[in-house]
Protein backbone atom coordinates (compact mmCIF):
# COMPACT_ATOMS: atom_id res chain seq x y z
CA UNK A 1 0.00 0.00 0.00
CA UNK A 2 1.31 3.45 -0.91
CA UNK A 3 1.26 6.53 1.32
CA UNK A 4 1.93 4.57 4.53
CA UNK A 5 4.05 7.50 5.67
CA UNK A 6 1.22 9.98 5.14
CA UNK A 7 -0.29 11.16 8.43
CA UNK A 8 -3.80 11.37 6.98
CA UNK A 9 -3.60 7.81 5.61
CA UNK A 10 -2.25 6.48 8.92
CA UNK A 11 -4.95 8.21 10.95
CA UNK A 12 -7.67 6.91 8.62
CA UNK A 13 -6.42 3.31 8.79
CA UNK A 14 -6.00 3.34 12.56
CA UNK A 15 -9.38 5.01 13.07
CA UNK A 16 -11.20 2.42 10.96
CA UNK A 17 -9.63 -0.35 13.02
CA UNK A 18 -10.29 1.41 16.32
CA UNK A 19 -6.59 1.47 17.17
CA UNK A 20 -5.10 3.73 19.85
CA UNK A 21 -1.41 4.05 20.69
CA UNK A 22 -0.06 2.18 23.71
CA UNK A 23 2.51 4.02 25.83
CA UNK A 24 3.27 0.76 27.64
CA UNK A 25 4.40 -0.82 24.35
CA UNK A 26 6.39 2.26 23.34
CA UNK A 27 4.51 2.66 20.06
CA UNK A 28 5.78 5.44 17.79
CA UNK A 29 5.09 4.92 14.07
CA UNK A 30 7.42 6.33 11.42
CA UNK A 31 5.97 9.01 9.16
CA UNK A 32 9.20 10.27 7.54
CA UNK A 33 9.07 8.77 4.00
CA UNK A 34 12.85 8.84 3.53
CA UNK A 35 13.82 6.80 6.60
CA UNK A 36 12.45 3.30 5.92
CA UNK A 37 13.74 2.87 2.34
CA UNK A 38 17.21 3.86 3.49
CA UNK A 39 17.05 1.65 6.57
CA UNK A 40 15.84 -1.37 4.58
CA UNK A 41 18.57 -0.96 1.98
CA UNK A 42 21.33 -0.64 4.60
CA UNK A 43 20.04 -3.69 6.50
CA UNK A 44 21.31 -6.04 3.82
CA UNK A 45 17.84 -7.08 2.64
CA UNK A 46 17.99 -8.34 -0.94
CA UNK A 47 17.76 -11.37 -3.20
CA UNK A 48 18.51 -14.59 -1.35
CA UNK A 49 18.06 -12.85 2.01
CA UNK A 50 15.44 -13.43 4.68
CA UNK A 51 14.55 -10.69 7.16
CA UNK A 52 13.21 -10.85 10.70
CA UNK A 53 11.43 -7.62 11.64
CA UNK A 54 10.44 -6.87 15.22
CA UNK A 55 7.44 -4.64 15.90
CA UNK A 56 6.24 -3.76 12.37
CA UNK A 57 3.65 -1.24 13.62
CA UNK A 58 1.47 -0.45 10.60
CA UNK A 59 4.01 -1.87 8.18
CA UNK A 60 5.95 1.15 6.86
CA UNK A 61 9.37 -0.51 7.19
CA UNK A 62 7.89 -3.96 6.44
CA UNK A 63 6.68 -2.63 3.08
CA UNK A 64 10.24 -1.66 2.10
CA UNK A 65 11.72 -4.93 3.35
CA UNK A 66 9.20 -6.98 1.36
CA UNK A 67 10.16 -5.11 -1.79
CA UNK A 68 13.82 -6.06 -1.36
CA UNK A 69 14.04 -9.43 0.43
CA UNK A 70 12.96 -12.90 -0.65
CA UNK A 71 11.21 -13.53 2.66
CA UNK A 72 10.13 -11.37 5.62
CA UNK A 73 8.82 -12.55 8.98
CA UNK A 74 7.50 -9.75 11.17
CA UNK A 75 7.02 -10.43 14.89
CA UNK A 76 4.27 -8.25 16.37
CA UNK A 77 3.27 -8.42 20.04
CA UNK A 78 0.15 -6.24 19.78
CA UNK A 79 -2.67 -8.37 18.32
CA UNK A 80 -4.70 -5.19 17.69
CA UNK A 81 -2.32 -4.44 14.80
CA UNK A 82 -2.88 -7.74 12.98
CA UNK A 83 -5.95 -6.61 11.00
CA UNK A 84 -4.18 -3.32 10.24
CA UNK A 85 -1.19 -5.20 8.81
CA UNK A 86 -3.49 -7.51 6.85
CA UNK A 87 -4.76 -4.40 5.09
CA UNK A 88 -1.56 -2.42 4.63
CA UNK A 89 0.58 -5.37 3.47
CA UNK A 90 -2.03 -7.37 1.56
CA UNK A 91 -0.07 -7.24 -1.71
CA UNK A 92 2.92 -9.25 -0.44
CA UNK A 93 3.07 -13.03 -0.62
CA UNK A 94 6.63 -13.21 0.75
CA UNK A 95 5.52 -12.06 4.21
CA UNK A 96 4.41 -13.79 7.38
CA UNK A 97 3.15 -11.90 10.45
CA UNK A 98 3.73 -13.71 13.75
CA UNK A 99 1.77 -12.55 16.79
CA UNK A 100 4.31 -13.24 19.54
CA UNK A 101 6.83 -11.75 21.98
CA UNK A 102 10.37 -11.54 20.57
CA UNK A 103 11.70 -12.14 24.10
CA UNK A 104 9.88 -15.48 24.32
CA UNK A 105 9.59 -16.91 20.81
CA UNK A 106 11.95 -19.72 19.72
CA UNK A 107 14.05 -17.79 17.22
CA UNK A 108 16.19 -20.76 16.18
CA UNK A 109 13.06 -22.69 15.19
CA UNK A 110 11.60 -19.67 13.41
CA UNK A 111 14.76 -19.30 11.31
CA UNK A 112 14.88 -23.04 10.55
CA UNK A 113 11.22 -23.06 9.49
CA UNK A 114 11.10 -19.83 7.49
CA UNK A 115 14.50 -19.19 5.91
CA UNK A 116 15.81 -22.35 4.27
CA UNK A 117 19.18 -21.75 2.55
CA UNK A 118 18.96 -17.98 3.04
CA UNK A 119 21.22 -15.42 4.62
CA UNK A 120 19.24 -13.94 7.51
CA UNK A 121 19.30 -10.38 8.84
CA UNK A 122 17.26 -8.53 11.47
CA UNK A 123 15.77 -5.10 10.86
CA UNK A 124 13.57 -3.24 13.34
CA UNK A 125 12.38 0.03 14.80
CA UNK A 126 12.71 -0.96 18.46
CA UNK A 127 10.70 0.54 21.32
CA UNK A 128 13.09 2.48 23.56
CA UNK A 129 12.15 0.62 26.73
CA UNK A 130 13.27 -2.77 25.43
CA UNK A 131 16.23 -1.87 23.20
CA UNK A 132 19.07 -3.50 25.15
CA UNK A 133 17.20 -6.69 26.14
CA UNK A 134 16.18 -7.35 22.52
CA UNK A 135 19.64 -6.66 21.10
CA UNK A 136 21.35 -8.82 23.72
CA UNK A 137 18.90 -11.67 23.22
CA UNK A 138 19.51 -11.66 19.48
CA UNK A 139 23.27 -11.79 20.09
CA UNK A 140 23.36 -14.17 23.05
CA UNK A 141 21.20 -16.75 21.26
CA UNK A 142 24.02 -17.09 18.68
CA UNK A 143 21.51 -17.16 15.86
CA UNK A 144 22.58 -17.77 12.25
CA UNK A 145 22.17 -14.08 11.34
CA UNK A 146 24.71 -11.83 9.66
CA UNK A 147 23.54 -8.39 10.77
CA UNK A 148 21.13 -6.55 13.06
CA UNK A 149 19.96 -3.13 11.86
CA UNK A 150 17.84 -1.29 14.40
CA UNK A 151 16.51 2.16 15.14
CA UNK A 152 16.99 3.08 18.79
CA UNK A 153 17.13 6.15 21.01
CA UNK A 154 20.08 8.30 19.89
CA UNK A 155 21.74 8.18 23.30
CA UNK A 156 21.52 4.37 23.34
CA UNK A 157 22.97 4.25 19.82
CA UNK A 158 25.93 6.38 20.87
CA UNK A 159 26.56 4.15 23.88
CA UNK A 160 26.36 0.93 21.85
CA UNK A 161 28.60 2.28 19.10
CA UNK A 162 31.13 3.91 21.42
CA UNK A 163 34.69 2.60 21.38
CA UNK A 164 35.38 0.15 24.19
CA UNK A 165 37.75 1.92 26.57
CA UNK A 166 36.29 5.38 25.87
CA UNK A 167 34.37 7.60 28.25
CA UNK A 168 31.04 6.89 26.51
CA UNK A 169 31.38 3.12 26.78
CA UNK A 170 29.27 1.04 29.14
CA UNK A 171 28.39 -2.58 29.87
CA UNK A 172 26.26 -2.78 26.71
CA UNK A 173 29.19 -1.45 24.63
CA UNK A 174 31.48 -4.22 25.84
CA UNK A 175 28.78 -6.89 25.54
CA UNK A 176 27.82 -5.92 21.99
CA UNK A 177 31.46 -5.75 20.88
CA UNK A 178 31.99 -9.30 22.10
CA UNK A 179 29.48 -10.52 19.51
CA UNK A 180 29.48 -7.90 16.75
CA UNK A 181 31.02 -4.83 15.15
CA UNK A 182 28.59 -1.93 15.69
CA UNK A 183 28.38 1.06 13.39
CA UNK A 184 26.29 4.22 13.44
CA UNK A 185 24.38 4.66 10.17
CA UNK A 186 22.27 7.85 10.45
CA UNK A 187 20.23 9.98 12.83
CA UNK A 188 16.43 10.28 12.81
CA UNK A 189 14.69 13.32 14.29
CA UNK A 190 11.84 13.02 16.79
CA UNK A 191 9.53 14.67 14.25
CA UNK A 192 9.84 11.59 12.03
CA UNK A 193 7.39 9.71 14.26
CA UNK A 194 3.73 9.78 15.22
CA UNK A 195 3.31 10.42 18.07
CA UNK A 196 6.65 12.24 18.30
CA UNK A 197 8.89 11.02 21.15
CA UNK A 198 10.77 13.52 23.32
CA UNK A 199 14.20 12.47 22.01
CA UNK A 200 15.87 11.82 18.67
CA UNK A 201 16.70 8.36 17.35
CA UNK A 202 19.48 6.78 15.33
CA UNK A 203 19.83 3.75 13.10
CA UNK A 204 22.72 1.42 13.89
CA UNK A 205 23.94 -1.81 12.33
CA UNK A 206 25.59 -4.63 14.24
CA UNK A 207 27.68 -6.81 11.96
CA UNK A 208 27.65 -10.17 13.72
CA UNK A 209 31.06 -11.82 14.14
CA UNK A 210 31.69 -15.50 13.43
CA UNK A 211 33.93 -15.65 16.48
CA UNK A 212 34.44 -13.29 19.45
CA UNK A 213 37.49 -11.01 19.07
CA UNK A 214 38.88 -12.21 22.42
CA UNK A 215 39.32 -15.58 24.11
CA UNK A 216 37.45 -16.17 27.34
CA UNK A 217 37.41 -19.41 29.33
CA UNK A 218 33.91 -18.87 30.68
CA UNK A 219 31.46 -16.51 28.95
CA UNK A 220 29.17 -16.35 31.98
CA UNK A 221 32.08 -15.23 34.16
CA UNK A 222 33.19 -12.71 31.54
CA UNK A 223 29.78 -11.03 31.42
CA UNK A 224 29.49 -11.06 35.22
CA UNK A 225 32.79 -9.15 35.36
CA UNK A 226 31.54 -6.62 32.80
CA UNK A 227 28.27 -6.14 34.68
CA UNK A 228 30.03 -5.75 38.04
CA UNK A 229 32.59 -3.32 36.63
CA UNK A 230 29.94 -0.92 35.32
CA UNK A 231 27.47 -1.38 38.17
CA UNK A 232 29.11 1.49 40.05
CA UNK A 233 30.69 3.62 37.34
CA UNK A 234 32.03 6.29 39.69
CA UNK A 235 34.03 3.81 41.72
CA UNK A 236 37.48 2.55 40.80
CA UNK A 237 37.53 -0.91 39.24
CA UNK A 238 38.85 -2.63 42.39
CA UNK A 239 35.88 -1.40 44.44
CA UNK A 240 33.20 -2.06 41.82
CA UNK A 241 34.45 -5.61 41.18
CA UNK A 242 34.79 -6.35 44.88
CA UNK A 243 31.23 -5.18 45.50
CA UNK A 244 29.69 -6.64 42.35
CA UNK A 245 31.39 -10.05 42.52
CA UNK A 246 31.27 -10.34 46.33
CA UNK A 247 35.04 -10.79 46.59
CA UNK A 248 37.40 -9.31 49.16
CA UNK A 249 39.45 -6.33 48.03
CA UNK A 250 42.78 -8.13 48.40
CA UNK A 251 41.73 -10.93 46.04
CA UNK A 252 40.41 -8.46 43.47
CA UNK A 253 43.60 -6.37 43.65
CA UNK A 254 45.72 -9.48 43.02
CA UNK A 255 43.57 -10.48 40.03
CA UNK A 256 43.81 -6.97 38.58
CA UNK A 257 47.59 -6.92 39.03
CA UNK A 258 47.91 -10.30 37.31
CA UNK A 259 45.72 -8.93 34.48
CA UNK A 260 47.83 -5.82 34.03
CA UNK A 261 45.01 -3.50 35.10
CA UNK A 262 45.43 -0.68 37.63
CA UNK A 263 43.23 -1.07 40.70
CA UNK A 264 42.49 2.66 40.40
CA UNK A 265 41.25 2.50 36.81
CA UNK A 266 37.57 2.98 36.05
CA UNK A 267 35.45 0.55 34.06
CA UNK A 268 35.16 2.77 30.97
CA UNK A 269 38.97 2.81 30.67
CA UNK A 270 39.24 -0.96 30.17
CA UNK A 271 39.55 -2.72 26.81
CA UNK A 272 37.92 -5.99 25.75
CA UNK A 273 41.25 -7.73 26.36
CA UNK A 274 41.36 -6.28 29.90
CA UNK A 275 37.92 -7.66 30.71
CA UNK A 276 38.84 -11.04 29.23
CA UNK A 277 42.08 -11.21 31.25
CA UNK A 278 40.26 -10.37 34.49
CA UNK A 279 37.59 -13.01 33.87
CA UNK A 280 40.18 -15.63 32.88
CA UNK A 281 42.27 -14.90 35.99
CA UNK A 282 39.33 -15.17 38.39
Amino acid sequence: MNKLSDIGTIKDILSRHGFTFSKALGQNFLINPSVCPRMAELSGAGKGVGVIEIGPGIGVLTNELCRLADRVVAIELDKRLLPVLDETLAEYDNLRIVNDDVMKIDLHKLIDDEFKNMEVVVCANLPYYITSPVIMRLLEEKLPISAITVMVQKEAAQRICAEVGSRQSGAVTVSVNYYAQPEMLFNVSAGSFMPAPKVDSAVIRLNVLNEPPIEVNDEKKFFSVVKAAFSQRRKVIANSLSSGLLLDKKTVTEILEKSGVSANARAEMLTLVNFADIANNL
